[in-house]
């Protein structure tokens, strides 16, 4: 009984923060002053739109050990643990120390957290969901906003479920997809049946997971709004942010048909690259999604402002800028990044660094005072080197899928524009891709995702985690992409057959639930 009163205080203090109009401070307040009880907060069209806005701000902020609000799980937290699963970024202070040196248990708490909030942003969706239903079937909203609603928690969840797999399941091309997957939690845990039926819920497999992923984005597809007013457009979820969900999704599927079908929808077919769906494009130049957060080019973005913010331990500028410009500087660009061949000297993605005598640190985020950064989640380059690479997967090298690549490369380097002559083989062009995704999307949380999905590919995976540089080799002059040194990586590698490859489920969980604790991924 015990187990079962911990659970259900669980699910319900998560399913009660979404009707909140602000976020939950206290998750054993089951009825905080600024929220609606499950029972009313469907009952009228205000209070369910206000509930919706709820579930976004569990994406922004979630609840991190000792209700201190940070960057769990869509901020600045799941930016950097991207990146510091990867080799791309550097560990400067022992924050993200235990995800950049792969040193995590059951109970540290960066990966503790990030399972505990991504599941409550699910629980959230599921308890709107069934919300809006409701209220639809009862007149109480009209339909067409019970499903515009119904596709907005969808969307979610299928971010939020996505991100678990990455994180806690080998990818789907290990053995298509057999392998352990997450629980799939269609249903709000908010009361005792729930409760017992969340227990009794195992880890699926890889596959289904990612068959539920696209079944939730098909849905919020067809209910979606094409676009939204003003900025909203960007942090509420609309039909294109699904769209290009689904091709970062098949990407990982190695669906690379499916990946063309879906970028074709919001790409037109010659350059300059637009979409009829929603009216995005590239920025003119590679700074403008930085200086404009609301650009054309943001396909989903969290938001960010000066009263709503994850705080110093969450804004991205807090946690990435410079000291010296008023950030933290836990993370500071690597010399294995900054020292690619194809990162040429006239690209001005190097002017969104910055140095101090010591360190490049990313200078994407800018506002250290106000903390307005939104996170950005998903952005039209995205979609064009997903279908730039899924092109190749299935032509070969062809003109189109340099097109796609020179489109985001060549408005930051004119020296670096390729040719179709530059590429003998399809692996050539699918190596200069994979290349390109690390200078555009560097200190946006994206490397991971590669070496996750890649880690069998026989061209082109790391082998596992990659060695790493620590930030007592990444001195000064070893950022330098003319000589181009050798460089030092302390921090080992780790084979992909290595249990560390994984996260574990972390050990609160498995203390609330024995099924789960029976599937813990293996050697923790």
């Amino acid at each position: 009984m015990k187990l079962k009163n911990n659970i259900l205080k669980f699910g319900l203090a998560a399913g009660i923060c979404v009707l909140a109009t602000t976020s939950c401070q206290d998750l054993t307040d089951l009825q905080p002053a600024d929220a609606f009880s499950e029972t009313t907060a469907f009952s009228s069209a205000k209070r369910a739109e206000l509930s919706v806005i709820g579930m976004y701000n569990a994406a922004q902020s979630g609840n991190y050990a000792g209700n201190v609000v940070r960057g769990y799980p869509f901020g600045a937290a799941a930016i950097e643990q991207g990146d510091m699963r990867g080799e791309d970024m550097v560990n400067q202070a022992g924050f993200y120390a235990i995800t950049n040196e792969s040193t995590y248990t059951p109970t540290t708490a960066n990966n503790v957290w990030m399972w505990n909030t991504l599941f409550t942003l699910i629980n959230q969706a599921n308890i709107t969901i069934e919300g809006v239903q409701k209220a639809g079937t009862e007149g109480l909203i009209t339909s067409e906003a019970a499903l515009a609603y119904e596709g907005e928690a969808k969307f979610l969840r299928a971010l939020a479920m996505h991100e678990l797999l990455i994180n806690f399941s080998r990818p789907y091309a290990d053995n298509k997809g057999a392998g352990v997957g997450i629980p799939i939690r269609d249903f709000a845990v908010n009361s005792p049946a729930t409760v017992e039926k969340a227990v009794g819920t195992g880890r699926g497999t890889v596959a289904e997971g990612y068959a539920f992923i696209l079944k939730d984005l098909d849905f919020a597809e067809a209910n979606l709004p094409a676009t939204r007013a003003g900025n909203l457009k960007i942090v509420r979820a609309v039909k294109g942010a699904a769209i290009g969900l689904k091709t970062r999704v098949k990407l990982h599927m190695q669906d690379w048909a499916g990946v063309s079908a879906e970028a074709a929808k919001i790409v037109s077919a010659s350059a300059p690259f637009t979409s009829a769906i929603g009216g995005y494009k590239l920025t003119a130049t590679a700074d403008g999604p930085f200086k404009n957060m609301f650009s054309e080019e943001a396909l989903f973005s969290i938001e960010n402002n000066a009263q709503d913010n994850p705080g110093v331990n969450g804004a991205l500028a807090a946690m990435l800028g410079s000291p010296a410009l008023g950030g933290r500087g836990l993370v500071v660009v690597s010399p294995i990044v900054y020292n690619l061949p194809a990162f040429k000297a006239d690209d001005s993605r190097r002017n969104l660094m910055v140095n101090n005598g010591r360190s490049y640190f990313t200078t994407k985020y800018s506002d250290y005072t106000n903390r307005s950064d939104n996170a950005p989640i998903l952005r039209y380059a995205e979609v064009l080197l997903n279908y730039a690479e899924a092109e190749v997967r299935v032509n070969g090298v062809t003109s189109k899928a340099i097109s796609l690549l020179n489109a985001v490369r060549g408005r930051a380097t004119a020296s670096g524009v390729y040719a179709l002559s530059d590429f003998s083989t399809p692996k050539d062009l699918i190596n200069a891709i994979l290349i390109e995704r690390r200078i555009e999307f560097m200190a946006e949380g994206k490397r991971w995702g590669d070496i996750h999905r890649l880690a069998l590919d026989a061209d082109y995976s790391t082998g596992g985690i990659p060695a790493k540089m620590a930030y007592g080799n990444a001195t000064f002059a070893t950022y330098n992409f003319v000589t181009n040194p050798a460089l030092t990586k302390n921090i080992a590698a780790i084979p992909y057959a290595d249990y560390k490859f994984l996260w574990p489920i972390p050990a609160d969980e498995l203390a609330r639930n024995p099924t789960l604790a029976a599937q813990q991924n293996p050697g923790y």
